[in-house]
């Protein structure tokens, strides 16, 4: 039994003598070996994430008008709208310190508090800076020539396009917004608002049909001289693909009929070549994809087209001599009033090379 104890005794002295600290040379304790292998590392603590703080936001002219709805929208990007209503409802957003709706227009000067909201992290997509070829600007608008294969924004796939293109290359610019848009494979003319109330300005003269928008478009087939106006509603839904489609209705039996958009654009037949007509098509209602959807409609789609064309053709063009590779659509002119002097404004975008060449190649006769 004593020797038992003994034992016991030594293999504890033994212990704490492996964890006793060990003079070095220096004179200085160092741990053993032991204690250095069984000693436990200090994890690091991890840094809390910065709480959303209560922002008081100045309104400036760029904000001017807009509705307290829309102005959070975009203070809050990544927010759900939901959340952004409900904040609102609940009175935690206030304007001039007094509860407001979603609709209260606010004004230069007005002080928004904006509550603490935390929103979702996503990760940045660096966005080139770029400029666009401009036809017109000053300093209540600007006027640029689209490229074909560039989205005007960001979205439904897209990182970015080019109102983001052009804010990263005018850092300066307080104020750039899309007055209308223009399908990512159709080029010409694209007009942007540089202050709030030229946008107001020009986006109700678009809904009143105030305006001359004119694209170039060139179809497959024989346009009939003699049909100079589409009148057919459209209407738009998301397919089983999910893509965003838009489709004619032509009867009141259709069982969509009443959601159906009234859509018109007025066809002028500017030249036969070849296999191929040239059409001048103004738009009196501006619907998505409607110059597309109507001239298909009519049994002439826009050569090129990839969602609504012949496919087979667009594919020939492609692969044959020409290779002609894009949508022939392109927004040639616009007319509108200037939101600030009254005047009017007509502007205009001449052919891209590649559409010029496609048609050059099309006037020549067969053998040539």
């Amino acid at each position: 039994m004593a020797n038992n104890i003994i034992g016991v005794k030594g293999r504890a002295t033994a212990s704490a003598k492996a964890r006793a600290p060990v003079a070095s040379k220096t004179g200085r304790k160092t741990a053993s070996p032991a204690a250095r292998k069984t000693a436990p590392v200090a994890a690091p603590t991890p840094a809390e994430p910065a709480r959303p703080q209560v922002r008081h936001i100045v309104v400036d002219e760029g904000s001017a008008g807009q509705r307290l709805d829309n102005f959070l929208l975009r203070e809050l990007k990544g927010v759900p709208k939901t959340h952004v209503y409900r904040v609102i409802r609940a009175g935690e957003v206030r304007v001039n310190k007094g509860r407001a709706h979603a609709d209260t227009r606010l004004e230069i000067g007005d002080q928004v508090r904006v509550p603490p909201v935390r929103v979702a992290e996503r990760a940045e997509v660096a966005v080139p800076a770029r400029e666009f070829p401009v036809v017109f600007e000053d300093e209540h608008l600007l006027v640029v020539n689209k490229p074909a294969g560039v989205a005007v924004h960001g979205g439904s796939g897209v990182s970015f396009g080019v109102i983001e293109q052009l804010r990263r290359a005018r850092p300066e610019a307080k104020f750039l917004e899309l007055v209308h848009r223009l399908d990512k494979e159709t080029s010409g003319l694209l007009l942007i608002a540089k202050k709030r109330s030229a946008l107001t300005h020009l986006q109700d003269q678009f809904r009143e049909r105030e305006t001359g928008k004119t694209y170039a478009a060139l179809v497959w087939g024989a346009w009939p001289a003699n049909k100079k106006v589409i009148d057919v509603a459209l209407l738009k839904f998301t397919g089983g693909d999910g893509e965003r489609w838009v489709r004619p209705v032509t009867s009141s039996h259709d069982p969509q009929a009443d959601q159906a958009k009234r859509s018109i654009s007025l066809v002028r037949l500017a030249e036969l070549c070849g296999a191929c007509s040239l059409l001048d098509v103004t738009i009196k209602t501006g619907r998505t994809h409607q110059i597309r959807v109507h001239l298909a409609h009519e049994g002439h789609a826009i050569v090129g087209d990839p969602k609504y064309g012949d496919f087979e053709a667009n594919h020939a063009l492609a692969r044959g001599a020409s290779r002609f590779d894009r949508m022939f659509l392109h927004a040639k002119r616009l007319r509108f009033i200037h939101p600030s002097t009254g005047a009017e404004i007509d502007v205009s975008a001449p052919l891209p090379a590649e559409c010029e060449q496609l048609l050059a190649s099309l006037r020549q006769p067969a053998g040539q």
